[in-house]
């Protein structure tokens, strides 16, 4: 319904329909300006006092045969601060004002004048938690979308560097930033990114990225392996624009959903341009190396404790020395969750208690779990090795997803042997092999399909391109 020029009568309808009488953080003031009555909207918190302050300062001087005749010219003449807009309709309005904009009305104008006063609650930029690195800029991304955007357009001053907002949920109103570099995206993809973000049917996303996601590719539930990569850094973010990739950024979220994304460029990380190229290379390297190694360890430590003919004399020191008190399947299985116990307890533990919860779990659990016959020690090292080694990577979804393939062939090879092994194996690479990005391209690309010198470019870090003069 579009705003009448009868003040009152708008009045009573938003009071209604923003149940003021029952909501105390949304504040409303009745003003005088040029001799007309008008009403002053704001959410308590969200509104920057200082500017508002300037503003009604401004709008207490004005005389009535001053007043313009439309809110076009108002703004024009009386509005010197801030960002201003228009709004017809106060359904939109109410939308505008739900976000923390400050709305005027003034008796005899049909329009709502939209004065953007926000302050925003928000904690300071700081180095992310998770995405951390050994040298490299010590910012991150925080709840605010306006202040994540600022972050990336500080590294990218170029013109082309576009930030759409959209809005999806039907009670959240989310606001959704698309980043992208316009002579550089895929524009197919962009299009059908816009095209699902505005079909949303949703109530809201209170979860942000991942209900997002969810929305945007609804894969097949089995498949455990990530189509997006998150990233709390801007510079991650940053040059991953650059690079091509959309970046969808969601309000109240510190994290940016690249896209898109294969098993690559998930576990490349920002240590890699931060170092020169040789050390660059050879954390890649190993970070391949041991993300692998997480995946296979136990189950091929399980299929050589099953088949002891097949361990090499050089080798025989991995065979389990105490006698076993349960099998080693129930040990693997149980030290798998076991370890997930605890890093849920890690993360709902206050900081104070997190020593010694840590001394609980690192010394007493786990020295007297083996004394007790409960694991044998080789069971313990093995495990241990292999959370570590889940950390190698930052992307908590891949790790996850090592982690169910992990599983299913220690199940597969306690069950079948040899056999089970070999089929565990092939249902984790048919996993990755027939997975696909976004743009439907391959996710194990350079590896399939083949490309010699893009695969170089995967495993080994080279200089920078630069320009000469």
């Amino acid at each position: 319904m579009e705003f009448s020029t009868n003040l009152q009568d708008n009045i009573d309808y938003l009071h209604k329909k923003l149940n003021v009488q029952n909501n105390f953080d949304v504040v409303y003031r009745t003003l005088h300006i040029g001799g007309r009555t008008a009403c002053l909207y704001f959410i308590d918190g969200f509104a920057k006092d200082e500017t508002l302050l300037k503003i009604l300062q401004v709008f207490s001087t004005i005389k009535e045969e001053d007043m313009p005749g439309d809110a076009h010219g108002f703004t024009k003449r009386y509005v010197p601060y801030g960002e201003v807009g228009l709004i017809k309709k106060d359904d939109d309005m109410i939308v505008q004002l739900l976000s923390g904009v400050s709305c005027l009305l003034i008796d005899g104008y049909d329009t709502c004048i939209a004065i953007d006063a926000r302050t925003y609650p928000a904690r300071g930029v700081s180095e992310p938690e998770k995405d951390k690195v050994m040298r490299g800029s010590r910012d991150g991304f925080v709840e605010t979308l306006v202040f994540n955007t600022a972050l990336i357009r500080r590294r990218i001053r170029d013109p082309r560097l576009t930030m759409e907002i959209m809005t999806a949920g039907e009670s959240s109103h989310t606001d959704i930033a698309i980043c992208y570099m316009q002579n550089r995206v895929d524009q197919p993809l962009l299009e059908m990114i816009k095209k699902r973000i505005q079909n949303l049917k949703v109530d809201a996303l209170t979860m942000n990225q991942e209900s997002l996601a969810e929305c945007i590719y609804p894969h097949k539930w089995f498949n455990p392996f990530p189509k997006f990569k998150f990233s709390e850094r801007p510079d991650t973010a940053a040059a991953s624009v650059l690079e091509g990739n959309i970046i969808i950024l969601v309000d109240n979220s510190p994290a940016a959903m690249i896209l898109p994304s294969s098993v690559f460029d998930i576990i490349e990380e920002a240590d890699d341009y931060y170092f020169p190229p040789i050390t660059g290379t050879y954390l890649r390297l190993s970070r391949m190396f041991i993300s692998l190694l997480s995946l296979m360890l136990t189950p091929i430590w399980l299929l050589l404790m099953q088949n002891p003919e097949l361990i090499p004399s050089w080798l025989a020191f991995i065979r389990v020395s105490d006698p076993l008190n349960v099998p080693l399947i129930w040990q693997l299985l149980i030290l798998e969750f076991a370890i997930d116990g605890l890093r849920l307890a890690a993360v709902n533990t206050p900081n104070m208690l997190t020593t010694p919860l840590s001394v609980i779990a690192g010394i007493v659990l786990g020295e007297y779990a083996v004394k007790s016959g409960w694991f044998n020690s080789e069971t313990m090292l093995y495990m241990a090795f292999v959370t570590i080694a889940n950390y190698s990577q930052a992307s908590f979804e891949l790790g996850y997803a090592m982690k169910f393939m992990r599983i299913l062939i220690l199940i597969l090879t306690a069950i079948f042997n040899i056999w089970g092994f070999a089929v565990g194996v092939i249902l984790s690479v048919c996993a990755i092999v027939f997975n696909k990005t976004i743009a439907g391209k391959s996710y194990i690309y350079p590896l399939v399909p083949f490309s010699l010198s893009e695969l170089k470019k995967r495993f080994l870090r080279g200089r920078l391109p630069h320009t000469e003069k």
